[in-house]
């Protein structure tokens, strides 16, 4: 028997791991899929990452780096190549690995296993069936390992934050970009991604412009584009297609774990410490909701550590909870449940929309009481908007679901 098994090692997974140790947590493993640990992080080389949790700007493979060191001199026993193929009858994880398979236990289980960019059958795009169409993280796992199968001409499909880190990656790896598009009115990024796009690296934007067929055999050859305003189509000569953001919580151990998922995250509900809706069971980071930066991902990871050490000093149950609820154009809200009032990770919330809104004002009742109500500077469809938490304590843990919407907005 573990005191704590971590599902994941990214680095909410690693940063989980470092500080339950820290809290004299004396056996936690870590379980990863991958050949190494260190998430995703690995194959994005550009800087940025570690400014919130490390205080220091690093690159993608530094930074996932020194969270397995960090691990590893905490003494925390990382198992790389080990996948949780399930659950065993009496709430064991089920794991297999290269060499055997076997059945693990633990006083508590922490989730974190990331998310994923939808892939193109998802995305019901049309046409043939060619080489050539990749998703971010496979392109950066290409280019890393420096595959010559990459392409030289490219169209990226999306035009969040990481869209503009594809964008990077391309370029490092030598490969002309044809263009980007959304089917969005404008991009969600940082306001000047697409400017200094079209000027440093001569790449346009398209916006209100769907991806509507790939054609080619056996490689990309070329895409049909229709602007959604004219109805206009257009082919663009390609033999890459990166598909981006999109994001859905790697979920699955969520679901055969019987947890209640939120249908708009569609990861595990969780309340502000983190806890699922199944004592014992944790979950952390990205696969909560998609996607947070890697270090808004540790910190959450950190602030579920102490739920799980209160958990397993206490032992106590999983108290009822009041569920939140978004009204559109919302589409979510992390955490989306209270069960207390202990802060959420970072001591806020965070809500997501569909459409570009400015200046918003967003309120959070409870029957017919009103919790908040407070003005955000503007909500972008792909990027999280923060909502304080001082609402927290005047929640009726008997009452009726929080519903949390923009007045007049729909």
């Amino acid at each position: 028997m573990t005191d704590v098994i971590v599902v994941g090692g990214g680095p909410a997974g690693l940063a989980c791991a470092v500080e339950l140790r820290q809290r004299r947590v004396s056996d936690v493993v870590v379980l990863d899929r991958e050949e190494r640990a260190g998430g995703i992080p690995r194959h994005c080389a550009h800087l940025g990452f570690g400014v919130r949790d490390l205080r220091r700007a690093l690159s993608g493979p530094t930074y996932a780096q020194r969270y397995v060191q960090l691990a590893e001199r905490a003494g925390v026993d990382i198992r790389a190549a080990t996948m949780v193929t399930g659950w065993s009858p009496d709430g064991s994880l089920e794991v297999t690995t290269p060499e055997s398979r076997e059945s693990l236990q633990a006083s508590a289980i922490v989730l974190a296993t990331g998310c994923r960019e939808r892939p193109r059958p998802a995305r019901l795009v049309p046409g043939s069936r060619p080489e050539g169409v990749l998703m971010t993280g496979l392109l950066q796992q290409l280019v890393e390992l420096g595959s010559p199968g990459i392409g030289t001409r490219a169209l990226i499909v999306g035009a969040e934050h990481v869209s503009f880190s594809a964008l990077l990656t391309l370029v490092h790896a030598g490969v002309k970009v044809a263009g980007m598009a959304t089917e969005l009115p404008r991009h969600q990024s940082l306001p000047g991604a697409a400017v200094g796009a079209a000027l440093r690296y001569r790449v346009p934007l398209w916006t209100r412009t769907a991806l509507t067929e790939i054609r080619g055999l056996p490689r990309v050859e070329e895409v049909e584009l229709r602007d959604l305003g004219t109805g206009r189509t257009r082919a663009i000569a390609c033999d890459t297609v990166v598909f981006t953001a999109d994001w859905i919580p790697d979920h699955e151990l969520s679901v055969t774990a019987g947890l209640e998922l939120d249908p708009g995250t569609r990861g595990p509900q969780v309340d502000t410490a983190l806890r699922t809706t199944h004592a014992g069971l944790f979950a952390a980071g990205n696969l909560l909701q998609g996607a947070e930066p890697a270090d808004v991902a540790a910190l959450s990871g950190r602030h579920a550590a102490a739920a799980v050490a209160g958990w397993l000093n206490r032992g106590y149950r999983s108290p009822d909870r009041v569920p939140i609820v978004c009204r559109p154009p919302l589409l979510w809200i992390s955490p989306n449940a209270v069960s207390d009032v202990a802060p959420p990770p970072r001591g806020r919330f965070v809500v997501r929309s569909s459409t570009f809104v400015s200046r918003p004002a967003l309120e959070i009742r409870q029957d017919d009481r009103v919790l908040w109500r407070g003005r955000l500077r503007k909500l972008v469809p792909g990027r999280s908007a923060q909502v304080p938490s001082s609402w927290l304590p005047r929640v009726d843990l008997e009452g009726g679901e929080i519903e949390v919407s923009v007045p007049g907005a729909g």
